[in-house]
Order: structure tokens, then sequence, then C-alpha cells
């Protein structure tokens, strides 16, 4: 009777970790095998036991408490624990399961993982792939992030196991109709009243540090425009609005079809470092292993660095 009681408790915090993931108490129900019916009563069993209401429902969908989702956050790393237990005894060739999250910008989100999904997935049908795209960066620990791609000009000693991935060159670029409209800057001289499409997040946002040789000149810069979401400035740079300063693998296919022009490339900006980041852990999931993998492949198999680290000059 212990033992079963037991089991009752483990697939209560199962099919509500599920339920949650999903939306959905059918949907968790199919996930583990029990009729919505069943997994309805243990739902209902577990929420008796709490002594709290865990999950609300109306006529469009279902959505956690804030005990609810306390309770969830606690549950995830207890249920996230014991998978990577299995993973660490199980075959290392064996299929990964489960809900592998990744967490990046938006535009390294949406322009390089975005595309790669429906390949990857094809090759792991039994992985779901959860992705919280934010211009930040999460406690991989806390959020229950298995996997964050991180890209800035310095990694600091965080804890975690950092793989460098790529390297990219930050450049400052601008539409055919801006330059023809107020005039293609030839010297750093020339940059003085231009406008300027600046992005928040960056280090020392309001100051380009050029290099060329062994000659560095650090510039005060004003924004017409200031956004802390890269998309926003490169749309407003595509429209003519000013000079936007933009990592090389956002705008590449921009300036490969002429969108925008390349301004000043004989000087530098500091590169930025494209690196992965992951908790260090003894066994690292096979979820998490695979994608790393994917990852790697593709970017050598696109030679991504040297493409986003050239002169447009030398191509």
């Amino acid at each position: 009777m212990l033992l079963e009681t037991r089991v009752d408790k483990c697939l209560e915090v199962m099919l509500f970790v599920e339920t949650a993931e999903r939306g959905s108490i059918s949907k968790a129900a199919e996930a583990l095998g029990l009729s919505t019916s069943a997994a309805g009563r243990h739902l209902a069993n577990l929420e008796r036991r709490l002594g709290a209401r865990l999950v609300e429902r109306n006529t469009r969908r279902l959505f956690l408490t804030e005990v609810g989702e306390e309770f969830y956050r606690r549950c995830r790393d207890i249920t996230s624990a014991l998978a990577e237990a299995e993973a660490a005894v199980g075959s290392a060739l064996s299929s990964p399961v489960g809900t592998l999250r990744v967490t990046g910008s938006v535009s390294f989100c949406s322009q390089i993982i975005a595309p790669l999904l429906p390949e990857f997935t094809a090759c792991h049908p039994k992985l779901n792939v959860a992705i919280t795209a934010a211009n930040r960066y999460f406690d991989l620990i806390e959020s229950g992030i298995d996997l964050a791609i991180r890209t800035r000009e310095h990694e600091s000693d965080s804890g975690l196991v950092i793989r460098r991935l790529a390297e990219t060159r930050r450049i400052l670029a601008a539409s055919p109709e801006y330059l023809e409209r107020y005039g293609t800057p030839k010297s750093l001289d020339d940059l003085a009243g231009h406008r300027f499409l600046i992005y928040t997040l960056a280090n020392n946002p309001h100051e380009l540090s050029l290099a060329k040789g062994n000659e560095t000149h650090v510039i005060k810069i004003n924004g017409l425009l200031e956004s802390n979401e890269g998309q926003v400035i490169c749309k407003a740079g595509l429209n003519g609005l000013g000079i936007l300063i933009q990592p090389v693998y956002i705008i590449h296919d921009d300036v490969v079809a002429g969108r925008l022009i390349p301004v000043l490339d004989d000087w530098d900006l500091p590169r930025l470092k494209i690196n992965l980041a992951y908790p260090n852990r003894k066994y690292v999931p096979s979820k998490v292993r695979v994608f790393i993998d994917y990852l790697v492949e593709h970017f050598d198999s696109m030679d991504y660095e040297r493409r986003w680290t050239q002169r447009w000059s030398q191509r």
C-alpha cells in the first residue's frame, strides 16, 4: 500500500508537469498513457492532498494559479533531474526524449535556430523543443533552461560550461536610400551629423570604439532611434532611417542582397563571441548533447565564422 501511494504521488507530479507544459490535461494524459478522466482524477487528488488550487480553466484555455506556477517550477526541476539520471545510465546512442529548453536572443533564435528545427526534430521525433527568445541572460538552473546561446564581447566565469560556437564582426551599415540622401561617410570625421540607430543593450551603446591597425578612436554618438531589440533597429535601417551598428550574422543576407551597404568597413568594432552555455553537470543529458552537436556541425558546414568575420571588400 505504501509503495502504491508513492507511485501515485509520482504520477500526480508527472501529470501536473505535463499539463503545465502542454497546456492541456488531455494532451498530458495522452503523453503518459492515461485516459482523460483518470488524469483529471489524479490532478484533483494532487490538489486535494496539497490543499491548494493549482490549475484554472475557462472555455478557451488552461492556466496555472500563482501557487501552481511555484509548484511547477519546483516539480520541473525534480522531473528534469530524474530524466537526467535516466539518461546517465542509458546507452549513449539512445534516442533523446523529453523537452529541450533553449534560450537565446530574439535575433539568434529567429534567424539561426528556428530554421534548423524542422530537420532537427525530424531526426529526434521523441524530443520537444521549448525556446525562450529574450535579449537577457537567465539563471539557467533557476529557470530550468538546458542550453543558452550567448552573444557578447567577453564571457564571464559564471560556473557554467562555456563552449565557443563562432565569432562575428559588428559593422556599420545603412540602406542605399539613406546613403543617397545623406551621403556615404568616407572617414571617421564624416560620421559627425549622421543619424544613428542604437541598440541599447550593447556595451557602451553611445560610443563607437573603432580600430584599424594600431590606430584606435572612440566616437560619441547620439541615436535618432534607440531600442533594446535588434530587429527593430534592422527594420528601421532597411527603411532608410539611419546608420545601424549590428553583428554581421544578423544583417548578412541584407548586405549580400544590397538592401544594406557597409559603411567604413576598413575599421573594426569589437567583435562578438557566440557561445553555448549549459549547467556544469557530470552527465550532459542526451537531449542537450545532440543539439550541441547539431549546432556545431551546422556552423562548421555553413562556414559561418569566416563569412561573418570577413571584410566585404575581401569577398
